[in-house]
């Protein structure tokens, strides 16, 4: 039952991202591809030491006889939660192709969004590059600068369900190799709240309040959030705008198919804002990194940490920490519009192949098949459900991974993260306001008729 559970899951979860989409993404595959029907269960994976071979493709993906370099740039920083997927991933590949030298260099992740568009205008991009799907990676399609993955993907099709490729899709055409998917989760440090008499993470809005009112009485800061990078900033906002006008009207929002002045997305605002000046969030986090407060929260300085489930392989790896922490999604705020199941996130994670790299055929091949060791890797050490279809021992996934597959499992629906979701430019006007909004510069009335008036 849970075998099927999980297909279902992974088959849904992008179907529903594809609406998340819009014009970017092909059309829907089937709802029951047969390669996905039988994956492993998001709820049993092993343990991350645990080295595996990876099933072999069904053609020899690399020549042997021609000796090549490939340049990689990507995210998986050293206190980046996927770095170890990324190592162990490319220790195999340099021990099945030698005769491929990989350069990889690693960027802080507001940083590289940056730097990779800058090297896009440039044309300075490496063979291989990590993207967000979507938007983003569609941008670079439309300006002609990713290559086509559609011969190489034939190689790989048992192994990867097309399904998982929605939102990589331009023009009925792949240009993205999927790794995870991760939502936004709620983590509680219990230690915490059971100071407060909490046993479990409350599960109305209403009690949510009381249990971070009760938690400043006693000097206890509800929340982290890292101002320097406001996108984590949006995991909370997003995530109080979709509970309380519901994920379809924000979904449209961030599509361009309804305004952005729309009065009950400035009442959710304002409701954010109510949060920060109610003194919940931790007042010097303006001025911290995410790893700053990461590290807070897992030292006990806050109760409450909103961010990706990619978090939950570091959590699951720290023997002081792991018993402490739980998961769950935000309550509801307002019933009339918003439910339990909508979700922020989704398939995103991708790695892409230049157009103008020199082996990009090679390059092709070579990344479908280090996307699924990182992807295996991923999925082992609790970074995210799997895009491609799992193999090997799964037994021992960690339980946070776990929970978050059951909050997959019973999801509604699914809002794709807005500065991916949404153009480059967008973004960076969208991510602009939202910096306001945390540092109270601007009201939800503002916020609202600013991206109205900007966002055309």
């Amino acid at each position: 039952m849970k075998k099927r559970l999980v297909s279902v899951l992974l088959a849904g979860v992008m179907a529903l991202s594809l609406a998340a989409c819009g014009e970017t993404a092909a059309p829907a595959a089937p709802a029951e591809p047969a390669p996905a029907a039988e994956p492993a269960p998001a709820a049993e994976p092993a343990p991350a030491e645990t080295k595996e071979e990876a099933p072999a493709a069904e053609e020899t993906t690399v020549d042997a006889n021609e000796e090549i370099t490939l340049n990689m740039w990507c995210i998986a920083t050293e206190s980046d939660s996927n770095r170890h997927s990324y190592e162990a991933a490319i220790a195999d590949m340099a021990a099945n192709h030698p005769e491929v030298t990989l350069n990889w260099e690693a960027f802080e992740n507001q940083s590289y969004k940056t730097k990779i568009k800058a090297a896009v205008a440039a044309d300075e991009m490496p063979d291989i590059f990590f993207t967000w799907s979507c938007a983003f990676l569609g941008d670079f399609v439309d300006a002609g600068k990713v290559y086509c993955l559609d011969d190489a993907y034939k190689n790989y099709a048992s192994e990867l369900p097309e399904v998982m490729l929605g939102n990589t899709t331009y023009g009925g055409k792949h240009y993205g190799v999927p790794l995870t998917m991760n939502i936004v989760g709620l983590f509680a440090n219990m230690e915490l709240l059971k100071e407060v008499g909490y046993d479990e993470v409350p599960g109305t809005y209403e009690d949510f309040i009381k249990c971070c009112d009760a938690l400043k009485a006693k000097n206890i800061i509800p929340f982290g959030c890292a101002g320097k990078e406001t996108w984590c900033v949006t995991e909370y906002l997003e995530s109080v705008i979709e509970k309380s006008v519901g994920a379809d009207a924000l979904n449209d929002i961030f599509l361009g198919r309804a305004t952005w002045n729309n009065a009950e997305v400035g009442a959710a605002v304002d409701e954010f804002q109510k949060l920060v000046n109610n003194g919940y969030f931790d007042p010097a986090g303006a001025g911290l990194t995410n790893d700053e407060v990461k590290a807070n929260f897992m030292a006990g300085k806050y109760a409450f940490y909103m961010n990706g489930t990619w978090n939950c392989a570091d959590f699951a790896a720290n023997d002081e920490f792991k018993d402490k922490v739980k998961v769950s999604e935000f309550p509801v705020i307002n019933a009339d519009k918003a439910k339990l199941g909508q979700l922020i996130g989704g398939p995103s994670d991708t790695l892409a192949v230049a157009a103008s790299s020199p082996n990009a055929e090679k390059a092709a091949d070579y990344t479908f098949e280090l996307g699924k060791l990182i992807c295996h890797y991923g999925y082992l050490d609790g970074c995210g459900l799997p895009a491609w279809t799992p193999y090997g021992d799964t037994s021992n996934i960690n339980p946070l991974t776990q929970a978050v597959s059951e909050i997959c499992a019973n999801a509604d629906s699914y809002v794709l993260f807005g500065d991916t979701a949404m153009s480059a430019e967008d973004a960076t006007t969208y991510l602009s306001y939202v910096d306001q909004v945390y540092g109270c510069a601007v009201d939800g009335t503002q916020f609202i008729e600013g991206l109205a008036s900007d966002i055309r």
